[in-house]
């Protein structure tokens, strides 16, 4: 049985240059599906990568009761005096607490090569939202300084839109703002431009008001004893988050869509490869009628036939796979684009082909292969040998 098997499908992996073009229609289809597939899903994996690394376990987040997003919270000046007091925070080599109050607001800026202005997060902040970010570093130029209008631009954002070079002067809320520097985090931080906090509360209408309060605690444990400690302060109405819990949730809520539509448009696509593999191989078995009629009247069982087809459907089904994911990493991997994330601003990202989206791509056009090859396998096992001879 076996050695029947290998010579079936050696037989037809034989032919296949001179069915190039049908076998071709197999390879391209299926490409296309594997490639829009591995793209649309590289963009959450970037998305994914980029909010994943933004946050330490150590650190906590302390927004305003109910709210989903740093965007949609307020805190007061008070909420920050009293969370820096709270036990459990760590302190920093002065002996000062590791606490920073953070403002976001959205600022309007043009994309390069385009005039119309995108949203985009400005993030001010306290001195000792540094210190809480170890892994930020500045690249370029010089920190701002506090009292003045003075920008640091993160990496990310400085290569989506204009006038984020150091030594530029960019205008925001009716006044001139110089870039002083550029920073580099490698996380979702890196898509925003980051002021002082009192003169981004000052420009922005906001005098005393925070989005959130950044805290770092003594270690990951710490976080019970906390929230527990602003919980039940009564003078607060706020929500404490681990920062890596934060940004999961961020996470999700903005690639579900991405996903979702990836999903669609390959079961849309692969949908249509499926019938242009049947059709192919189809055709392929009706082109081969006499000779398989002939496998069969030699002595040749019908197992051997429909294996054969099927294996010749899979691997050309894989050849397109490997194709498409192929394209997908030369044309997008490590490429970095902006889209909007939860909060309505630009998020900066690259996007990630990872060996896990090329082994379920391949899987993909192994599963069209599969169902592709299946009936003109089993129709090419049923044929009977007489009337195959005949029609031939």
């Amino acid at each position: 049985m076996f050695k029947q098997i290998f010579q079936v499908v050696a037989i037809n992996l034989r032919s296949i240059p001179q069915r190039l073009g049908l076998s071709l229609v197999i390879v391209i289809g299926i490409a296309g599906v594997v490639g829009v597939f591995t793209a649309l899903f590289a963009m959450s994996r970037g998305i994914e990568a980029t909010f994943g690394a933004s946050g330490d376990p150590r650190n906590v987040m302390v927004l305003r009761g109910g709210s989903p997003a740093e965007l949609n919270s307020t805190v007061s000046l008070e909420t920050l005096q009293i969370a820096e007091r709270t036990a459990g925070v760590r302190r920093d080599a002065q002996g000062q607490p590791l606490a920073a109050g953070e403002l976001i607001v959205i600022a309007e800026l043009p994309r390069k090569g385009d005039t119309l202005g995108a949203n985009v997060t400005l993030r001010g902040v306290t001195p000792q939202a540094f210190p809480l970010r170890p892994n930020l570093k500045i690249i370029a130029g010089v920190p701002f300084t506090p009292g003045l209008q003075q920008l640091v631009a993160g990496k990310g954002a400085a290569t989506q839109f204009e006038g984020l070079d150091v030594g530029k002067i960019v205008r925001l809320r009716g006044a001139d703002w110089t870039v002083v520097g550029l920073f580099e985090s490698g996380d979702s931080f890196d898509s925003e431009i980051w002021a002082d906090a009192a003169t981004a509360q000052t420009a922005w209408g906001r005098n005393n008001i925070f989005s959130t309060v950044l805290v770092g605690l003594e270690s990951p444990e710490s976080l019970e004893t906390f929230q527990a400690a602003l919980k039940a302060d009564p003078r607060l109405n706020v929500e404490v988050k681990r920062q890596t819990a934060y940004f999961t949730e961020q996470t999700q809520a903005t690639t579900v869509g991405i996903r979702l539509l990836g999903t669609v448009v390959a079961v849309i696509m692969g949908l249509g490869a499926v019938f242009a593999a049947l059709n192919t191989m189809y055709a392929a078995v009706s082109a081969r009628t006499r000779e398989i009629a002939t496998l069969r009247a030699i002595g040749f069982a019908g197992f051997p036939v429909v294996v054969s087809v099927m294996i010749e459907a899979m691997l050309l089904a894989l050849a397109g796979g490997l194709v498409g994911a192929f394209l997908a990493f030369v044309l997008f991997n490590g490429m970095t684009v902006s889209t909007l994330g939860g909060g309505f601003t630009q998020l900066v990202f690259q996007f990630r082909v990872t060996p896990g989206l090329v082994a379920y791509g391949a899987v993909i056009a192994l599963l069209i292969g599969f169902v592709g090859g299946l009936f003109p396998a089993v129709r090419a096992a049923r044929l009977p040998v007489t009337t195959a001879l005949r029609a031939a």
